[in-house]
């Protein structure tokens, strides 16, 4: 039923008889006061006036129930977390932003594939045998560290303790209660001591953490020698490297005979399902599936709370693309986008200096291997720095060979800077044709395209014609492999072969496999052969990016943090409206029946509209419920008092500026539908309605 006007507010001035309706509230003429300049506009709001405050932020999100500890009342486990209902709300909309960006924007098919993922898939895929992380022991306690973890953080604590040594550190050493040593036991962050290191020493901790991500097990047990790392909390040596394997295993039906894992990753789902994907789009090349969903990882010490979790939200993206040409239709949309690069050769020469350049440059310049993974670097960039991350503390960096997968042509990670340094969040990579390959030999499924040509192609080249009764007889089951093997030889190889069998000998020798094969002229000839093409068939290429979504919320949330610059304990957070947890605070001005039950309909009236919002009807002064919503990222806030009554009118609050504007009813609640929509900014909706100037109740 819609409502009208006269249904939505039936309460009369006949039938309200408040106490006091003829002056404005001081806490209205306050708000009036403090929310214009003197000139009318925007006042200037100064988020820098306080320095980020790690405690208060990290106890906001407790209190607040973004998420906390899963199974917290029987004491929790390490790397598993809830999400409250803001928690929730954000990762949805942000999910919801990011279906927009990608799978809408740029028409990709979406799946939804199993969790639970067949042991042979994993093997084939080659996690089963390499997706481990190297982990190291306290040799008397047991404690288990990640050996890069470890490494970095005594480094960066030896780094730091050089500082306060010279004196450039400014804030004090405050030593912690024993509630806080227990609370930051887990954390990677290691306390420093105040000592001062040699120059020379301090350049080579500083190439270390350049390239802290290009060591493997071996050379990371040669820096925990070389510089006598030990576990931070009990000074015991710690022992060398192993590998561990970071999925979780299970079985699948009752018998346990079929062996699975819990996926680490949302990709193999794509590359199993190619060949339908590939009949749904047609035939056609390039494509993108994309999926949202769970993956897990038994994390060796998680640590850092959303950042290194066991159980997280992925969102994945795999294009396939011809390999012989990677350039992308929409490149010149983005080829201006300017990015903060950290590229590989900086890297190794143990600097980490960025370079700003445009995403057509690096292409360009071949800093960046081809156009369609260019493109999704800057559609990443594009979509973090939208839903509010902050520019300036996000930057692209390039894998070095030993981190980078042998059978990648390029690898860039976005990371984010937060209070735990730089965090990669999202992985972009050139997967080349890897994938689909090995499942393709494994399952002798063909997970090809096959393209008709516009013009045919003659080839004319060598080609071996077999006598498969003879060769079956000499070689017997062994023919298959050589024969195969014969068949793939090069040009080169082959002109060799046939020289040798029309040569006085008439023979000539393969080694298949380690074992020697005599051919003789009776098995096979080798002559030119001319065949004409209209097909091409061909594996193609994968771009993948690959979203931490925890990781992106909780870099969100910190680059979003701020405190009143007039109160440090007032903490605000900016979170854009479009993906705010909830858009509008509707605050009756006094607890009287009436302006409640006008507070709930408002609010009935809003929700239908699409707009999330809360009454809060608290008996907390106006004031105060403000401040507790401004934690929770509230865009707006709607006043509802004696003036809604009467001339049907609220008053429209901004979270930052705390600015207010003034209009009827039914045209605030179109204002924040449009500026939640993104259709409208704040600027444009203070053209739309007048400012509130306190005196505007009755």
């Amino acid at each position: 039923m819609k409502l009208s006007p006269s249904s939505f507010f039936p309460i009369t001035t006949s039938t309200f008889k408040p106490t006091r309706i003829a002056t404005p509230s001081s806490f209205h003429r306050l708000m009036a006061s403090q929310s214009t300049s003197s000139f009318g506009g925007p006042p200037t709001v100064n988020k820098t006036a306080h320095d980020f405050d790690k405690q208060a932020f990290d106890g906001l999100m407790i209190k607040r129930f973004f998420f906390a500890p899963a199974f917290e009342i029987y004491g929790g486990v390490a790397g598993l977390y809830d999400y409250g209902p803001p928690g929730s709300s954000l990762q949805a909309n942000v999910l919801a932003e990011w279906r927009k960006h990608f799978i809408i924007e740029e028409d990709m098919l979406e799946l939804d594939t199993t969790i639970m993922t067949l042991s042979d898939v994993l093997i084939t895929s080659g996690h089963v045998a390499k997706f481990a992380d190297w982990m190291c022991k306290d040799v008397k306690t047991a404690e288990i560290f990640r050996a890069d973890h470890l490494v970095e953080g005594v480094l960066e604590a030896r780094l730091k303790g050089d500082k306060e040594a010279r004196g450039i550190a400014a804030a004090p050493v405050v030593e912690m209660t024993d509630a806080e040593k227990k609370k930051n036991k887990n954390k990677k962050k290691v306390a420093s001591t105040a000592v001062k290191l040699e120059d020379e020493m301090v350049k080579e901790i500083e190439f270390v953490l350049a390239q802290i991500d290009n060591y493997n097990g071996k050379e990371l047990g040669e820096l925990i020698r070389r510089f006598k790392i030990v576990n931070p909390d009990t000074q015991n040596e710690v022992t060398e490297p192993e590998e561990f394997n970071l999925m979780f295993g299970s079985s699948i039906g009752p018998t346990g005979q079929v062996k699975g894992y819990l996926r680490p990753e949302t990709a193999q789902g794509h590359f199993v399902n190619f060949a339908r994907l590939l009949d749904f789009n047609n035939g056609r090349v390039p494509f993108a599936s994309a999926q949202i969903g769970r993956s897990f990882r038994n994390e060796i010490s998680p640590r850092q709370g959303l950042l290194r979790v066991r159980e997280f939200t992925m969102a994945e993206i795999e294009h396939f693309v011809d390999p012989e040409d990677k350039n992308h239709v929409r490149f010149n949309e983005v080829k201006d986008v300017k990015l903060m690069l950290l590229p590989k050769d900086v890297q190794q020469e143990g600097r980490t200096e960025l370079k700003e350049m445009t995403v057509g440059d690096a292409v360009a310049q071949g800093i960046i291997d081809n156009q369609t993974l260019g493109y999704f670097i800057a559609r990443i960039h594009l979509f973090l720095t939208a839903i509010g991350i902050d520019p300036t503390r996000l930057r692209f960096r390039q894998h070095m060979a030993n981190e980078m997968a042998h059978y990648a042509a390029d690898c860039w990670d976005a990371e984010i800077q937060s209070s735990y340094g730089w965090i990669e969040c999202v992985g972009c990579a050139d997967r080349s044709a890897y994938d689909l390959t090995v499942h393709a030999n494994k399952t002798k499924q063909r997970l090809a395209v096959q393209q008709t040509l516009a013009e045919p192609i003659v080839v004319t080249k060598l080609t071996p014609a077999w006598d498969k009764k003879v060769v079956g007889v000499a070689l017997k089951r062994e023919a298959g492999v050589v024969t195969k093997f014969v068949d793939e030889l090069s040009e080169e190889e082959l002109k060799d072969l046939k020289e040798k069998l029309e040569g006085p000998n008439a023979s000539a020798s393969v080694t298949v496999n380690g074992t020697v094969y005599e051919l003789l002229p009776t098995y096979l000839t080798i002559a030119l052969k001319t065949t004409k093409n209209s097909i091409r068939e061909f594996t193609p290429n994968v771009i993948e990016p690959s979203f931490g979504i925890g990781r992106i919320l909780y870099s969100l949330l910190e680059h979003s943090f701020w405190a009143r610059e007039a109160d440090a304990a007032r903490g605000v957070l900016s979170l854009p409206a479009s993906i705010a947890p909830f858009k509008c605070l509707i605050v009756p001005i006094s607890n009287n029946a009436d302006l409640m039950k006008i507070s709930h309909e408002i609010s009935l009236r809003m929700r239908k509209a699409g707009v999330a919002c809360r009454v809060d009807d608290s008996s907390a002064s106006i004031g105060k419920r403000y401040s507790r919503n401004d934690e929770l990222g509230t865009p707006f806030g709607a006043t509802v008092d004696f003036a809604t009554v009467k001339n049907g009118t609220i008053t429209l609050r901004e979270r930052d500026t705390t600015q207010q504007r003034i209009g009827p009813i039914d045209e605030v609640i179109k204002v924040i539908s449009d500026l939640k929509n993104g259709t409208i900014n704040w600027e444009q909706a203070c053209e739309i309605l007048p400012v509130y100037s306190g005196e505007q109740e009755v």
